[in-house]
């Protein structure tokens, strides 16, 4: 079962951009997404990526969030620009869908 770890959270005021990062346990020949849950919310689906880089992206981050991955290094990337309040949660990687297996995530808050 591959097991991903995030990072590259952290607090920044609204305009500003983080970079986040997610290793997998293993190469996985599908499909990878970063979710979000904030507080009394469900988890939803942000942006995801196929092994061959086609990507897709939930409307409130489009032309704001860039997902990118590099398959020789494990790694799946969510370039996160223009932060508003509102994307305050906590951002996880999994598969899409989503296997049963979470990681720790991140934090992400974005003060105003």
């Amino acid at each position: 079962q591959v097991q991903f770890v995030e990072s590259g959270g952290g607090l920044v005021q609204a305009g500003g951009s983080l970079r986040l990062s997610c290793v997998a346990s293993a190469i996985t020949s599908g499909t990878i997404g970063w979710y979000r849950q904030a507080p009394g919310k469900q988890r939803e689906l942000v942006a995801s990526i196929s092994f061959w880089g086609n990507v897709k992206y939930e409307d409130s981050v489009k032309g704001r969030f860039a997902i990118s991955r590099d398959n020789a290094k494990k790694t799946v990337y969510l370039e996160m620009n223009s932060l508003e309040p509102e994307d305050t949660a906590v951002y996880d990687c999994n598969t899409e869908p989503p296997t049963l297996f979470w990681g720790q995530g991140t934090q992400v808050t974005v003060s105003s």
